[in-house]
């Protein structure tokens, strides 16, 4: 067997690291529980089983792609590399000040999140660029010279270099990392002009400060992670998931790390879209729910929505605004501090409370018998009758009733008067209102009505709540896709080589500057490119174009999106039209006579997306046939039902399940409720929809 006909995707999560392995067109998986302390350890074990599942050896594997939230958790921990921030004298707090805005309005005693480096590691230099590129100030070499002194004492891994509108000129960034690597040649070095050349110096300083922070530990860890995987006999190909929902090489990986931030969750999104194609759904709501978090993003037209800066870190009930802004491109999703693993508790007022901490694979769950005293969102899954304890993650873990039930009494239980089931049955409508409030404020932010959409949900924990998220939401259609329990590390082999530059370069319609604009594009365009040949030099590539605009005196902007002959030959009125058609279908309006400006451009090079062949959809076939049953809490109508219990493998196409029911698999559980029905259809998605005849009336 060629060794390109063996690939390899790997999904590092909170709780459990995914791994995946594709021969030709058969899949292996499994999960193993994270190895904090070295998470290449998980890897190996992981890659181990799914190569003896195939009856393949690991030297046989063609390409890995691998998806990562250790730099997002280095962020939120702060456990990074001892890092300084090197910035324009007069701009030493501008992290710390950020843009001044209350993300809570009302609240009083609101505490602005601490800058990821305190006031003692932030320095500056004597130099000044203007709005326009030109060198107001020169930069002090003799002051420079001065400060490498510093960094060298003060015994720096990582530095940051951020100046004033350095990504129109970023000559004085140059001279700075020139001086430093100069006589500092182990250091490592970010320059904003590099890792987000845009304006809005808070975001693109915090983002080179992230990048620096991460820096070392990420090429640390994939250091490592190359050397075991060549102590196993694997020499081939390694590439990294990035927030964008591309694949960049492991080089480009270690440069600008923060590109990684989110890698897992974009896979997810690539794995719905894919699906979405199969399906010709044009409105897709993405649903992952793993063991820490959950994501949900909006797939519109076979594409994951995407956006320039996102936050990670937020410290005020995942409130917008309360975290730390990274300007990268990224897909556009909305986190919430729910997963598996997600903690409960009872707050002053007497109300549960989930999430954000989260018990992870050390110690996880009460149930898991490792140490953990606190109730999850699994302990309530397994004593709402969700899990089977003796078959949790194929068997490989053995779960303990009684020990979540325990949790359940003496944190939540005792102080409201509630037996373990009231408990969980509580801590589970806390979850799941918490996600359907979630999308439903996403959905109004980007002018959507969520009844219009098909749920594709994926993860570990999503097919135990995706269906009464479905009855919360008003969304009539779920579909389970295979593997659904690793769907992220099968999105990693699902994804394109991709990789987008942006650059700011202020522009009014009313002063357009077509050559200026279509020079630019090119320039961007060739930057792009260049990391896409990385990967792959003989790939065929294509070209996609953006124009970040707004109307003059607005905060934000929208993105436009060009076509190849709009970037090559642009026209100004052009430009406005396609503007006011996206302006008018986000906002319901325009503004007449205000004038129109371009703050960031952008291209993004690829690899075109795989092909897919359409899912010809099954006839309702006879019920598959269930031996067994137990009880199942139904959250609509509060009470535990008998519920059949269906094996996913022993579906036959066309095979329907009639709710309450549970269809079990390896790697996840679908619950399928009273006011739902499920079919298996030909490509082994289920396809969950109400009960035709059904007059049971789902819960808000």
């Amino acid at each position: 067997m060629g060794k390109s006909s063996v690939r390899m995707g790997v999904d590092i999560g909170g709780t459990f690291t995914d791994v995946v392995l594709e021969v030709g067109l058969t899949q292996f998986s499994t999960k193993v529980l994270t190895t904090y302390q070295a998470p290449e350890d998980a890897i190996i074990d992981g890659m181990r089983q799914v190569c003896t599942k195939a009856g393949v050896s690991p030297s046989d594997i063609g390409q890995i792609i691998h998806g990562t939230t250790l730099a997002t958790n280095a962020l939120i921990e702060r456990r990074g590399a001892k890092t300084a921030l090197i910035t324009t004298r007069g701009f030493r707090d501008v992290i710390e000040m950020r843009t001044e805005s209350r993300f809570e309005q009302y609240d009083l005693n609101l505490t602005l999140p601490d800058p990821l480096l305190p006031r003692q590691q932030r320095y500056t230099v004597t130099e000044r660029i203007d709005a326009k590129g030109n060198v107001l100030i020169a930069l002090d070499t003799q002051e420079l010279d001065q400060l490498v002194d510093v960094i060298r004492e003060a015994g720096y891994e990582s530095v940051a270099i951020g100046l004033i509108h350095s990504y129109l000129n970023n000559s004085h960034e140059r001279q700075v990392k020139e001086a430093l690597a100069s006589r500092l040649p182990d250091l490592m070095i970010s320059l904003s002009s590099e890792v987000s050349p845009q304006m809005r110096e808070y975001e693109r300083f915090n983002t080179v400060v992230a990048n620096a922070y991460i820096k070392p530990l990420m090429k640390s860890y994939l250091g490592r992670l190359q050397g075991q995987l060549q102590k196993e006999g694997v020499d081939c190909s390694v590439f990294l998931m990035h927030s964008g929902g591309g694949i960049i090489s492991i080089e480009s990986a270690a440069e600008f790390p923060v590109r990684l931030v989110e890698s897992g969750p974009a896979g997810g999104a690539v794995f719905a879209a894919n699906i979405a194609a199969r399906y010709n759904l044009d409105k897709v709501l993405s649903f992952d729910m793993g063991g820490t978090t959950a994501k949900i993003c909006l797939i519109k037209n076979k594409t994951p929505k995407t956006s320039r800066v996102f936050e990670v870190a937020r410290t005020y009930r995942f409130k917008k605004g309360s975290g730390m802004p990274i300007s990268i491109p990224v897909i556009d999703m909305v986190e919430i501090g729910a997963g598996g693993g997600s903690l409960a508790s009872v707050d002053a007022m007497r109300q549960i409370r989930v999430g954000p901490h989260s018990a992870g694979s050390e110690p996880g769950p009460a149930c898991y018998g490792r140490g953990g005293d606190k109730p999850a969102v699994t302990d309530a899954d397994l004593v709402l009758g969700k899990l089977d304890a003796d078959n949790f993650a194929g068997g490989s873990i053995k779960l303990h009733k009684k020990q979540a039930e325990e949790a359940l009494v003496n944190v939540l239980g005792s102080p409201l008067d509630m037996d373990a089931q009231t408990a969980a049955y509580g801590l589970v409508e806390v979850v799941d209102e918490n996600m359907a409030n979630a999308a439903r404020v996403h959905a109004v932010e980007n002018g959507e009505d969520l009844a219009q959409y098909t749920m594709i949900a994926f993860g570990g924990a999503a097919p135990l709540h995706a269906a009464r998220l479905c009855e919360k939401l008003g969304v009539e259609r779920l579909l389970v896709p295979p593997g659904a329990g690793v769907g992220s590390a099968i999105g990693f082999l699902r994804a394109p080589f991709s990789f987008e530059a942006n650059r700011s370069q202020y522009m009014k319609l009313s002063n357009f500057e077509a050559d200026s604009v279509s020079a630019l594009l090119k320039e961007l365009e060739s930057e792009a490119t260049v990391f896409v040949r990385s990967c792959d030099a003989q790939a065929e590539i294509v070209a996609e174009f953006k124009a970040y605009m707004r109307y003059t005196g607005q905060g934000w902007e929208i993105p436009i999106t060009l076509t190849t002959e709009q970037a090559r030959q642009p026209d100004a009125m052009v430009y406005q039209q396609l503007f006011e058609k996206d302006y008018a279908a986000l906002f319901g309006r325009i503004v007449d006579g205000m004038d129109i400006e371009i703050t960031v451009w952008s291209a993004n090079a690829t690899t075109p997306v795989q092909k897919v062949n359409p899912v010809e959809l099954a006839q309702t076939g006879q019920a598959a046939e269930s031996q067994v049953s137990r009880k199942v809490f139904d959250a609509a109508l509060g009470e535990a039902l008998d519920s059949q219990v269906v094996l996913r493998d022993e579906m036959l196409e066309g095979q329907t399940v009639s709710g309450p029911a549970v269809i079990t698999e390896d790697e996840t559980t679908i619950i399928v409720p009273a006011s739902r029905m499920a079919i298996r259809q030909p490509d082994g998605c289920i396809d969950v929809m109400p009960q035709a005849d059904s007059q049971i009336r789902s819960g808000s």
